[in-house]
Formats: structure tokens, sequence, C-alpha cells
């Protein structure tokens, strides 16, 4: 049987000490993150809650097998949010969408969560209709039934089954009832709980996990009253991508006691509070960088590199990959690249001709 099979199946249970324990180690992390991003400067907080949205956004689709161009989505995101970003990049309306949605959920966060506002983040989530090359319903309840798959055509494994398309006005109706009530429970259990509940019914035909996700961080800005997001629970999820779906499948096999999701939940969470300090070191460092040079005169495709690199660029940076990721000619390129080496920006690392590589001075 699956979790919802059961009657009253939405009265969940748990080990108090176990969770309490896992919860008193997470809030004394969470709380010390909050402390630090109290004590940074504006413009620094400003920098690290662009960055934290942009991976969630990116890192969330990824769970599901999308990729979603990084410069794109945090261009899309200081748009929105008013924030000034050197060399921004455009964006696609899908891109924009998906933004949206992520937008709404945490920066809307004192809201009522409503049928009609999912139904505007499922339809953001696919604009055109589609799924690839699949067309799916948008922008309303699913009305067929719906499995969750993997393993090839010709073997299939199924993980969940969804509740029958009838019963899901009801649940929902149920679900958006808790979500927005008052019940004395901790908010980030009712985060994790909420995530669970959600991905359980699976109202749409696709994107629940994105939604759920969603979910859980609209909870959590909510259970610190504020809008400024500092960690990535989806960048960690990915990291954590087999064991999730382990642990949501044994659980929707379950017979109501959630333990071993919300212990789950809680360890995810904190580790996502522990990954934050590489983004913040990340955000410091950058900070630093355009303090100095501020007054470097610099274009914008130089601007847009520095910041690829300050962002961790992945290889070895030669004039190739500089044309190629700024759409210049290799000869324009090399200009750029010379320039920043007599700024005392770059420096060009040992080797020579086709394997030359340039780096950040430090």
């Amino acid at each position: 049987m699956y979790i919802h099979q059961h009657e009253n199946w939405t009265d969940f249970r748990w080990d108090t000490e176990k969770v309490s324990a896992a919860l008193v180690k997470l809030r004394y992390r969470q709380g010390r993150l909050l402390g630090k991003m109290e004590g940074l400067g504006f413009q620094i907080g400003d920098e690290a809650l662009l960055s934290t949205l942009a991976l969630d956004v990116v890192h969330s689709n990824e769970i599901e097998g999308e990729n979603l161009n990084m410069e794109q989505v945090r261009s899309s995101i200081a748009r929105r949010l008013g924030l000034e970003i050197s060399a921004p990049a455009g964006s696609t309306r899908h891109v924009d969408s998906v933004v949206e949605m992520m937008l709404d959920a945490t920066q809307n966060y004192t809201l009522p969560l409503t049928r009609e506002r999912l139904f505007g983040w499922h339809a953001g989530l696919f604009p055109t209709g589609f799924n690839g090359i699949y067309k799916i319903t948008t922008g309303k309840y699913r009305t067929g039934h719906i499995e969750v798959i993997s393993g090839s055509m010709g073997k299939p494994k199924v993980h969940f089954e969804g509740p029958a398309a009838s019963r899901i006005d009801s649940e929902m109706a149920r679900f958006l009832d808790w979500f927005n009530g008052t019940a004395p429970i901790d908010p980030i259990l009712k985060a994790a709980i909420a995530h669970l509940w959600f991905v359980t019914i699976h109202p749409f035909e696709d994107g629940n996990g994105r939604i759920a996700r969603a979910l859980a961080d609209m909870q959590l800005a909510r259970g610190e009253g504020s809008s400024r997001r500092f960690y990535s629970m989806s960048s960690r999820i990915l990291t954590e991508r087999k064991r999730y779906y382990q642990v949501l499948e044994t659980t929707q096999h379950g017979d109501g006691n959630i333990t071993e999701w919300l212990e789950w939940f809680l360890v995810c969470l904190e580790r996502a509070i522990e990954d934050s300090e590489v983004t913040l070191a990340g955000v410091l460092s950058r900070a630093r960088f355009w303090e100095v040079h501020a007054q470097t005169l610099l274009n914008a495709r130089q601007q847009k590199m520095i910041n690829l690199l300050l962002d961790h660029f992945e290889g070895k940076l030669s004039s190739s990959k500089w044309a190629k990721l700024t759409g210049c000619s290799p000869d324009t390129a090399l200009r750029d690249i010379q320039d920043l080496i007599g700024k005392g920006i770059l420096l060009q690392e040992e080797g020579g001709g086709r394997s030359t590589a340039y780096g950040l001075r430090v």
C-alpha cells in the first residue's frame, strides 16, 4: 500500500525524541548563519541573496534533469529584485517564468497559498505547454492516473502511484487549509511535511517536485520571517539526490510514520546551511575584488569573464574559451586578456602555445 491509501493518511506521526535532537542542531547552525549575515553590509547581503536564489532555481530544475543557464538565471533574478550586476545576460521566456515562480514563493511568502497561485506556478514552469516533446496539461490539476517511473522503456520500475484524479480537489483543499493555517508545529518541520504531503498528492501532470521544493522554501521563509534566502535546500538535495528519492519512496510506501523523512530533511537542511559558507566565501571574495577595482576600466566581456572566474570557473581559461563564452573573435579575446594582464588582474600560467592558460591574480 501507498501512504495515501491509508485512512486519515495525513495524520502523520514521528519519534519526537529523534526529531527534536536533529532540530536542535539545525536551529543552532541556522541561527549562527543568520546572525553572520546580519553583520554584513547590505550590498554583500544582496549579492549573497542573488547567488543563493540562482543556485536554488538552477539546482531544483537540475534535480529533474533540466539544465538552465546560470548567467541567465542570475540576470533574471537581478532584474526582478532591482539588483545591479555587471555584464547582465539576456534570458529566455522559460527562464523568466521559472524565476518568477521561485521569487513569488520566497519573496511573497506572507500571501496565502491558493489553488490559483499554484496553477500560475505550474503554468510558469511549462510556458509552452510542453515538457520536452510531450504536450502536458498546464495550469490545472491532473485528470488522469500518474506514476513515478524509472528504468528503460522495456523494463520500467514503478516507484510511486499518486492518488486517483477524483481525489485531487479534496486532497488539495485539505492541504491548502493546513498550509495556510496556524497549527502549533515548528516551522521547519512544517516545511518538511509540506514537501512530503504535496509531492505525495502529486496534483499536477509534471513539475510536482519543483513546486514541492518551492513550497518548502516558502515555509522556511515564513518561519524566519524574511524573504532573504542565504542557503539553498535544492542545491543540497541535488547532491543527495539518490538518498532523497530513497527516503521519499520508503516514506510513501509507509503507514504514516515519517520519522525517517523528517530526520533526513533536517540533516539535509543543516548541510545546506554548511554549504552556504562556501557561497558566502565566494561572495566576500567577489566583493573585495570589485572594491579594489572599482575605478578600473573594463569592457562588458571582461566583466563577464572575471565574474565567471570569481564563481569558481571550471577547468582552465584559454583565449579560445574566452572567445566562445563572450561571442567575440579569437583576436579580440586575446586583446581582452592581454589588457587584463597589463592591469594586474590576470596572469599567464605556465605553458604556452595552444595550451596557454590564464588565471586571476590573487
